[in-house]
């Protein structure tokens, strides 16, 4: 495996080994770090990302570099980040130095000017942010919090808060996930099978309420009452 190793020169095959094992590796350790870490960057996980990044890619682009350093010591930054995120969790105190609570911006529709100067943003990006949320005037935000990931957590006041069936106490239909049974062009199989349905009968379906064959159909799914959506290429 000389490819592991530093050298004057690689082969092509020694190229493409080194970066199959990098590649499967960086999975693997990704997979270590679990879904926190590629869900949410906070302090500790965007610093493990800028490092082992670089750590990774200097190896791959630079033919006398050696690809075992690399490996030991991403594995070392990974034991170290496992054991610093079970640290944080048993004790509080080191919790607190590295994710920080949450800094209130805007309290009762008023805009809070120390919160900003906390964390390090602008009257610009607050409003951004309360836009992205689609809301429109700060007056209607009951409270607004900077979160330790870098994300805004708005609570609009109650009387702003958009009416759904539960405010009148009315009676909904239960959540039903449509499944899909036609995509791009080809039937699956499996789930006629467990709707109980047969091929005959969709084909039959998508020609009187549609009049197309399955070959034009991009998406079609359906749901609990058998009610079909079609989706057709364009």
């Amino acid at each position: 495996m000389n490819f592991f190793h530093s050298q004057e020169s690689l082969t092509t095959i020694e190229w493409i080994l080194r970066a199959v094992v990098a590649y499967f590796f960086l999975i693997l350790v990704a997979k270590a770090m679990g879904q926190r870490s590629i869900a949410q960057l906070r302090l500790i996980d965007f610093a493990m990302a800028l490092v082992i990044g670089n750590i990774i890619a200097h190896p791959l682009s630079d033919e006398h570099l050696g690809l075992k350093g690399s490996v030991i010591t991403t594995g070392v930054l990974v034991v170290l980040y496992i054991s610093s995120i079970y640290t944080i969790l048993k004790f509080p105190l080191i919790r607190n130095l590295i994710t920080p609570s949450p800094i209130t911006l805007v309290k009762d529709g008023e805009i809070i000017s120390k919160g900003l100067t906390k964390a390090k943003i602008s009257i610009d990006i607050l409003l951004e942010e309360l836009r992205e949320r689609k809301v429109e005037d700060v007056k209607k935000v009951a409270l607004a919090m900077w979160e330790a990931d870098g994300k805004l957590s708005v609570f609009l006041d109650p009387q702003y808060e958009p009416i759904t069936p539960s405010t009148y106490n009315l009676a909904v239909e239960p959540f039903d996930f449509p499944r899909t049974i036609i995509k791009e062009g080809r039937i699956n199989s499996q789930v006629l099978t467990e709707i109980n349905k047969k091929e005959d009968w969709l084909i039959a379906a998508l020609k009187n309420q549609y009049q197309t064959a399955v070959t034009n159909v991009l998406l079609a799914t359906i749901d609990r009452k058998d009610n079909i959506k079609v989706f057709l290429y364009k």
